[in-house]
């Protein structure tokens, strides 16, 4: 099964190709790196098993939501709406693609979209040591949705 996100604000598709993705804009650190000022340095992680897409925020500032409710763990579906802070994307899941096809599995993905005066910003926070610990993730059987009331 390929996995992908499809960028709702017109950047290029993020092919999901580990069982465990960390989302984030910490650089070196996560799988899928996002470069917005509005995205966690560890935002969060994207679990693949059995076909199934599964999310856990790791605690994010600006929080994961899923077809607009923020959720802390959840189950993604075919065409639901993922959104990290202000990155919109589309959930895509369907057959494997040919071999040939353009992904490069061990590389880092890469969104650039920040003003200058935010990657000042940035930078302040660049060389604190919060890799943090990705330990105790939970469980794809405890999943379950969070709306804004309770947190």
């Amino acid at each position: 099964m390929q996995a992908k996100l499809i960028s709702l604000d017109g950047d290029r598709p993020i092919v999901l190709s580990k069982d465990v993705t960390v989302v984030g804009r910490k650089r070196g650190i996560c799988d899928v790196f996002i470069d917005r000022s509005s995205v966690s340095k560890l935002h969060c992680v994207i679990v693949k098993t059995d076909g199934l897409l599964f999310i856990r925020d790791l605690g994010s500032t600006n929080g994961t939501k899923v077809n607009g409710q923020r959720v802390v763990r959840g189950a993604l579906l075919p065409g639901d709406e993922l959104a990290f802070a202000n990155a919109r994307f589309r959930v895509h899941l369907g057959p494997t693609e040919s071999p040939d096809d353009d992904r490069r599995p061990e590389r880092t993905e890469v969104i650039d979209s920040y003003s200058p005066r935010s990657e000042r910003r940035r930078e302040s926070f660049d060389n604190d040591d919060d890799a943090g610990d990705l330990e105790g993730l939970g469980s794809a059987s405890d999943v379950r949705l969070l709306d804004d009331s309770n947190g």
